[in-house]
């Protein structure tokens, strides 16, 4: 789940990146509670320690206390991390492994800048995840030096805090493939026309999982879910924090309610936005299919909204003739790619941003209007990757390892080829637009050469508190439901509902009836009586 980050990456695959789905003890210096450790099934080793204690449970008090004893160097941050003073960065020190908390370290980059208000108005630190897997956090402080409105009342009680997670940009990143070949266009058009085609793409598959091996395979069994959620952990207590204040979007819900079933105890205020199904039916590969079915409704959303405004777009007044416009297009780009390097694949990058966000409504139909009025060129410099961008590029790339490594080894996924043809085939009939570039991005997962884990039974434990989960009806990276089974996982929990509206990431967008209740939340951990439904924000206009 990226770019707020579920969203926009491209894969390495040879087809377009569809995403998914599609996001700290000085109270560890005493051993966390017992419902700290995780349930049977967490995955990395089934050996207990004393007292009953699962091992990594055990391993991640050892490395909180130590955190909390070391707590972070904060100094001004690297020039190259782009990051407006008076940002602050640091790293903080966890396992590799939690079952050997004395063994292996990575690092962990954190930033944060402190709040706005008064000494006596702080409430401590709110720490954030945008998603992915591999979505990097360090971006978060600058919604307080750009001055945002929705985040102002809350940043005067907290700091805000950022981090990259394990293996991702400058927290001991790992890498699939090398960057400039990863970015390179065009690539394979993702929807086959023939079983060759069908083998090609599985080749590409298969290389890019034995790439991940071969480049981070030291890394790769570790890269869980619920590490993650230890990272935080331990990075709470780094920060002198007893209990954690969160915020997670998109894959960053996901890395909540997993840590909210880890430690309940350890839990203040937790906000959850655009939810990730927890179930462990949906973890990963259902929730790729279930994302398919809703990109393709809010897709037609969006074409809806453009034929509304065929007076600026000159795209067609119904949705039938927007989406004849964009066939033809992909047509087009399929039998020669524009500019040399953008084809179906690029387009399906550069398009599906509308579906995920309504800020790119109007950019994405802006481009595409011209590009039917004659100018190709706007297209293929929107769509097109830039060789020269080298930092760009590698965080592109690092990305989209990330979240490949953690997906594939969260679950079991299918390793039957005919298993995953068959669902794909069947699913594209009638949900084209992002179904074969979604199941090559993932199908890496089918010949993963590590273990791949249980998901999390998430649910409630013994001190977990009122959880604030946010959604939208028609969210296309991670579908209503999602927010539904979360609510029912986690007791006491309420849920904003957006009606009749479908952006990815809810919190970031002005809707009073939305942004109050989250700032009430935060700033006095109330809730309402019940759950509530608001209208939706406002509709782009071009």
């Amino acid at each position: 789940m990226r770019k707020s980050r579920l969203g926009r990456r491209t894969a390495a695959l040879g087809s377009a990146g569809a995403l998914v789905t599609a996001t700290l003890i000085a109270g560890a210096l005493a051993a966390p509670a017992a419902s700290a450790a995780p349930s049977t099934g967490q995955g990395h080793g089934k050996g207990r320690h004393a007292k009953g204690w699962d091992r990594e449970a055990w391993g991640t008090a050892v490395a909180a206390a130590r955190a909390a004893r070391a707590g972070v160097d904060w100094q001004d941050c690297p020039a190259d991390w782009n990051l407006p003073k008076p940002i602050q960065c640091g790293y903080v020190t966890v396992p590799l492994d939690y079952a050997k908390p004395f063994g292996r370290q990575i690092e962990i980059a954190v930033d944060r800048i402190g709040n706005t208000g008064t000494k006596a108005e702080r409430q401590g630190a709110l720490i954030y995840n945008p998603g992915g897997p591999g979505g990097s956090g360090l971006r978060f402080p600058a919604r307080v030096t750009g001055k945002s409105k929705v985040w102002a009342k809350t940043a005067e009680a907290y700091d805000f805090v950022g981090f990259d997670p394990r293996g991702v940009g400058k927290s001991t990143p790992i890498s699939c493939v090398d960057p400039q070949e990863f970015v390179k266009a065009p690539k394979m058009d993702p929807v086959p026309d023939s079983e060759a085609d069908k083998r090609a793409q599985r080749k590409l598959a298969r290389e890019y999982a034995e790439g991940c091996y071969e480049r981070s395979g030291w890394m790769l069994p570790h890269m869980t879910t619920p590490n993650t959620a230890r990272d935080l952990d331990v990075v709470r207590a780094a920060l002198g924090e007893k209990k954690l204040n969160y915020l997670g979007v998109s894959y960053g819900t996901y890395l909540g309610a997993v840590y909210g079933t880890l430690f309940p105890d350890h839990v203040r205020r937790m906000v959850v936005d655009s939810v990730v199904n927890p179930s462990r039916d949906k973890i990963w590969y259902q929730a790729n299919l279930d994302q398919d079915v809703a990109f393709e409704k809010r897709w037609k959303d969006w074409q809806d909204w453009v034929a509304e405004h065929d007076a600026a777009f000159h795209l067609g007044d119904t949705r039938a003739e927007v989406q004849e416009q964009w066939l033809k297009l992909r047509a087009t780009a399929e039998k020669e790619p524009l500019g040399g390097v953008v084809g179906p694949a690029e387009l399906i990058s550069f398009f599906q941003s509308a579906p995920y966000y309504d800020s790119a409504w109007v950019p994405v139909a802006t481009i595409f209007s011209k590009y039917v009025a004659g100018d190709t060129q706007a297209l293929v410099d929107a769509a097109a990757p830039d060789p020269s961008d080298t930092a760009g590029n590698a965080s592109a790339e690092n990305g989209n390892a990330v979240y490949t490594a953690v997906e594939c080894a969260d679950a079991k996924w299918p390793t039957n080829w005919r298993k995953w043809d068959r669902d794909n085939t069947r699913l594209h009939r009638d949900h084209p637009f992002m179904t074969w570039a979604n199941a090559w991005m993932n199908l890496p997962c089918a010949t993963w050469p590590v273990k791949q884990h249980t998901p999390v039974n998430v649910k409630t434990g013994k001190g977990l508190p009122p959880v604030l989960i946010v959604q939208s009806e028609r969210d296309a990276a991670t579908p209503y439901a999602g927010a539904v089974e979360l609510h029912k996982r986690f007791e006491g929990s309420r849920l904003i509902t957006e009606r009749d509206a479908g952006s990815h990431g809810v919190t970031g967008i002005v809707n009073p009836c939305i942004n109050d209740r989250v700032d009430t939340y935060l700033l006095t951990g109330k809730v309402d009586a019940k759950d509530v439904t608001c209208a939706p924000h406002a509709t782009p206009k071009p």
